[in-house]
């Protein structure tokens, strides 16, 4: 009996070239942390990006964060600004460090952080003697966030930004590449990310002593000594030389995995937004996102869920947006500036199955089982 393959939300895509630098690798047993790889897929990712950058590449986005957090002196009774409608990833580190997150909602927008809400809340914790240690902005679904506004306000009270790049790589915001628009930023190459190393992440910076500060963090803070000499807390977070090297062969086909994305999210507005009931996420002037994810916004919880069913149901997996940081358990009793934005996103969105590798068929088979919704 023939079963149908099941369709991913955003499965790994190999391009092929991947082999060749984890071959070279075993071939002379760089094998060990750190090797060749290491350094070119840096120098691939600071090329792609431009602007002068540095970058130090670890083993996770999260990992990146923490140690964003720990360049940023960000310490025990701290409070740092957080975008809440996000991955957990985005807030979890500043738990790391003892410090208090403050949840800030969406605009509509772009689905990102508000920054009317974000000066809203940097006033109300000046008053209390609270001023934020630092901001936290996402550019959710490879969609950029309002950078130009949120810069603007962290430098009017003098805090600095930390931009959330993991799902972004590849998205520009006025012709500059998503990664370079603040004081540090993250990558992800997480396994369902635009292009992966399996896991893996990336920061970003312009001082190249802050990645030698990050690099040297993030590789057990060992002391230039004939010994093991450690004056500082380090952490186990660089990224592997094997691992690196399917990074490099990922950087090669970066901005295809772009334009099939993008052609994913065309072909499902084409035939998804004469209907009422669903509405997509345009990019404003000026914007332009690597369509990570589509993501469309039913007219109500029944009929997102009545989609995502019966995707299921088919053997195709879809899933709701995220959950805002503030309705979740963990957060819940955090200090939060809302307007309700990311509330009803998470109520009524869905992210539709957007990997590059999605053939014409698997398209095909997505979309008429949308159109059957009673909803439509």
């Amino acid at each position: 009996m023939l079963t149908k393959t099941k369709i991913y939300l955003s499965s790994p895509h190999m391009g092929g070239t991947e082999q060749k630098f984890v071959k070279e690798a075993f071939d002379t047993n760089w094998i060990a942390p750190l090797g060749p790889n290491v350094n070119g897929f840096e120098s691939d990712i600071e090329n792609y990006l431009g602007n002068s950058k540095h970058v130090a590449v670890l083993s996770s986005g999260t990992a990146a964060i923490h140690l964003a957090l720990q360049l940023l002196d960000v310490s025990s009774g701290d409070e740092v600004l957080c975008q809440s409608f996000t991955f957990s990833a985005s807030a979890n580190p500043i738990i790391y460090q003892g410090a208090t997150p403050v949840f800030i909602d969406s605009e509509a927008d772009t689905w990102n952080m508000s920054p009317e809400l974000l000066e809203i809340a940097i006033k109300d914790r000046i008053e209390k003697n609270k001023t934020p240690k630092a901001i936290i902005a996402v550019h959710l679904y490879g969609m950029p966030y309002k950078a130009k506004e949120i810069n603007a306000i962290a430098q009017k009270y003098d805090i600095p930004v930390i931009e959330d790049s993991a799902e972004a790589l590849g998205s520009t915001y006025y012709n500059e590449p998503c990664g370079t628009l603040s004081d540090i930023a993250i990558l992800s190459f997480n396994g369902n990310k635009i292009i992966t190393t399996s896991g893996g992440g990336a920061l970003i910076t312009k001082n190249a002593e802050l990645k030698n500060k990050a690099v040297f963090l993030s590789t057990q803070a060992r002391d230039n000594a004939p010994h093991y000499e450690h004056s500082t807390i380090g952490y186990n977070y660089r990224m592997s030389n094997v691992v690196a090297g399917i990074g490099r062969g990922q950087m090669e086909v970066l901005d295809d995995r772009v334009e099939a994305r993008r052609k994913n999210y065309e072909f499902y507005k084409q035939h998804l937004s004469k209907y009422n009931s669903i509405t997509f996420l345009d990019e404003p002037t000026g914007f332009y996102s690597n369509r990570w994810l589509t993501c469309i916004k039913t007219s109500s919880y029944e009929m997102r869920e009545q989609i995502r069913l019966a995707l299921l149901e088919e053997d195709i997996e879809s899933r709701p947006l995220w959950k805002p940081m503030h309705m979740q358990p963990v957060f819940k009793d955090y200090l939060h500036f809302t307007n309700g934005i990311s509330e009803d996103l998470f109520e009524k969105g869905l992210c539709l199955p957007s990997g590059s590798n999605l053939t014409q068929n698997d398209l095909d088979r997505i979309l008429n089982i949308v159109l059957k919704s009673p909803y439509l």
